[in-house]
């Protein structure tokens, strides 16, 4: 009879990669992953130096990568750091992202062009340049963070928005078939609305009650709840899941 698993062991030894790592369920995962062993490269834009900080004073491993993940140039060289630093990445998990709220007529090709780099173009940036290592090692999970808004519609974002999220199901999805044979797993999560700092710039407090009201489940989702879906599928616990679309949404369809 198999042993009962240890999810936490699942992270010891293993370099991680999170991007989108300086706030909201980014900071919230990639902070739980270090927590659970692993060296945890925290890449964002500004960087998480106070975060780091406090993980290395408690003795955990983690390294802040101030890093543009829509420019190649930038991504190439962080990952090139990382790989130098450690000799191996295990996991990577695409979330940076960024929302706008507005109607097609309003939005400008410069807007279009700026959601489409940040929440698409990143994520194929970051796994051309993770994928042969990964390749090499023969193992690896990738897990990249779409939205309900990719998997059916958005309530309040806009149609860029939406269209880079929907852009990065179908992305997962290939993806994941072209790099199965070298036994890595590549799945997606699609999170409804969640209590992040970049929900609060955009939701309207008079519409957080008519939201509530619209989800099966009677709430918005906390951090924690789409975090735990995270770290499912970067453990072994989901080794034979590749291509999957994950609804973490509470009932919303």
């Amino acid at each position: 009879m198999t042993q009962p698993h240890e999810f936490p062991d699942d992270f010891k030894g293993k370099v991680a990669i999170i991007t989108g790592a300086s706030s909201g369920i980014g900071l919230a995962v990639a902070d739980a992953i270090a927590n659970y062993g692993s060296h945890t490269v925290f890449i964002s834009r500004s960087g998480a130096e106070a975060i780091v900080s406090v993980l290395n004073a408690n003795g955990k491993s983690a390294l802040s990568i101030p890093c543009d993940v829509s420019d190649e140039a930038q991504v190439k060289s962080a990952i090139a750091t990382v790989f130098q630093k450690y000799g191996q990445i295990d996991i990577l998990i695409n979330n940076a992202a960024i929302n706008q709220i507005a109607k097609i007529e309003d939005i400008s090709l410069e807007d279009w062009n700026r959601v489409m780099a940040t929440n698409l173009t990143s994520q194929f940036l970051c796994c051309k340049h993770v994928v042969p290592i990964m390749k090499q090692q023969r193992s690896g999970k990738i897990i990249n963070v779409s939205s309900i808004a990719g998997n059916f519609r958005s309530k309040i974002s806009g149609i860029h928005y939406v269209a880079s999220k929907a852009g990065v199901i179908g992305f997962t999805r290939q993806l994941a078939y072209e790099l199965a044979p070298f036994q890595i797993n590549v799945n997606a999560i699609c999170p409804s609305q969640t209590y992040t700092p970049m929900l609060a710039a955009t939701l309207p407090p008079e519409a957080e009650q008519k939201l509530i009201d619209s989800i099966p489940l009677g709430r918005i989702a906390s951090m924690q709840e789409q975090v735990n879906v995270i770290l499912f599928l970067a453990s072994q616990l989901s080794s034979y899941m590749t291509g999957a679309i994950v609804d973490v949404n509470g009932g919303q369809f």
